[in-house]
């Protein structure tokens, strides 16, 4: 499982999904366009006929190219893009959600968005860095701006680009409601989650808590490759790092304490005791057997869909 690769920080980047939020079954469609090699030619997303091909108007297309890219569902490699092992395991006719239509295949996008950031710099901001209560569009406007110059200083972004992007990411999870138009009805994948309720117009909130509809095996999956980017080679982690640390499974879920150490006391059974849980003398820490992470992290995901 090669492509489950250490990425160095969020990156930067700020556009490309058309300001359409993530849909249910965007996904799978850029899947199905692979060839019997897992190669999906560039051209898919470019041809004359794409617009046939996905069902959707041109921008569309380029939005769930962008998405397939950001999720990970697809990699560029020499010149063209290649279906991951992971997208494999999940979309494939006979794998684990060929139909988009379980729970935790949202939450794996939300992690590859939130937690990895790859391509996606405002989500991942968006759950780490911001700890206001509630917010508005224009609260974040100018600390995103500042976050964007402080990855890339000579990089200038207009403010309408953020805000663009800062929209796109508020509605994925909390779409428009009353006035609204069809198309911000049109399933967003990651709605369903119930991190960002709009409390009122204009105005949003993180819900913290349980989130009972994500699966241990997503957890873990979140923990292991949180720890292969932050902390390879370290035997332990505290609660605290599990919890708060930017990137981790505790900021991106949104999950509170408890919910975390019950995750936590799970971990011994759920891997077959390479991680496991001490909460002893006030000394709270997950422990960590081998660093031999790929199959156990592809492990983690079968276990998420039983």
């Amino acid at each position: 499982m090669k492509e489950i690769a250490k990425r160095e920080g969020p990156g930067s980047h700020f556009s490309g999904h058309e300001t359409f939020p993530l849909r249910q079954m965007w996904l799978k469609k850029a899947f199905d366009c692979a060839h019997s090699d897992w190669i999906i030619p560039k051209s898919t997303f470019s041809n004359d006929d794409a617009i046939a091909l996905f069902g959707v108007g041109k921008n569309m297309v380029a939005s769930i190219r962008h998405w397939a890219l950001a999720c990970e569902l697809m990699r560029e490699e020499d010149g063209s893009f290649k279906v991951t092992e992971i997208a494999r395991e999940i979309f494939n006719d006979d794998g684990f959600d060929p139909y988009s239509e379980n729970p935790a295949t949202a939450w794996f996008a939300h992690w590859q968005l939130a937690g990895r950031g790859f391509r996606s710099t405002t989500w991942f901001w968006l759950f780490n860095r911001v700890l206001l209560p509630s917010f508005t569009r224009d609260d974040l406007c100018t600390p995103l701006a500042e976050y964007a110059s402080s990855i890339d200083k000579k990089r200038k972004l207009s403010a309408s680009t953020l805000s663009r992007d800062i929209e796109t990411c508020l509605r994925s999870y909390a779409p428009r409601a009353a006035g609204a138009s069809a198309e911000d009805f049109a399933e967003p994948m990651l709605g369903e989650l119930g991190l960002i309720g709009e409390e009122r117009k204009g105005h949003f909130a993180f819900r913290r808590g349980p989130k009972t509809s994500l699966p241990d095996g997503l957890f873990a999956y979140a923990l292991l490759d949180y720890w292969d980017r932050t902390a390879r080679g370290v035997t332990t982690m505290s609660f605290e790092c599990v919890a708060y640390g930017e990137g981790s499974p505790g900021r991106v879920f949104k999950l509170d304490e408890d919910s975390i150490a019950e995750r936590l006391f799970a971990l011994d059974d759920l891997t077959g005791g390479i991680l496991s849980w001490t909460d002893t003398a006030g000394l709270r820490q997950v422990h960590r057997k081998n660093f031999e992470s790929q199959e156990l992290l592809l492990t983690m995901i079968r276990k998420a869909y039983d």
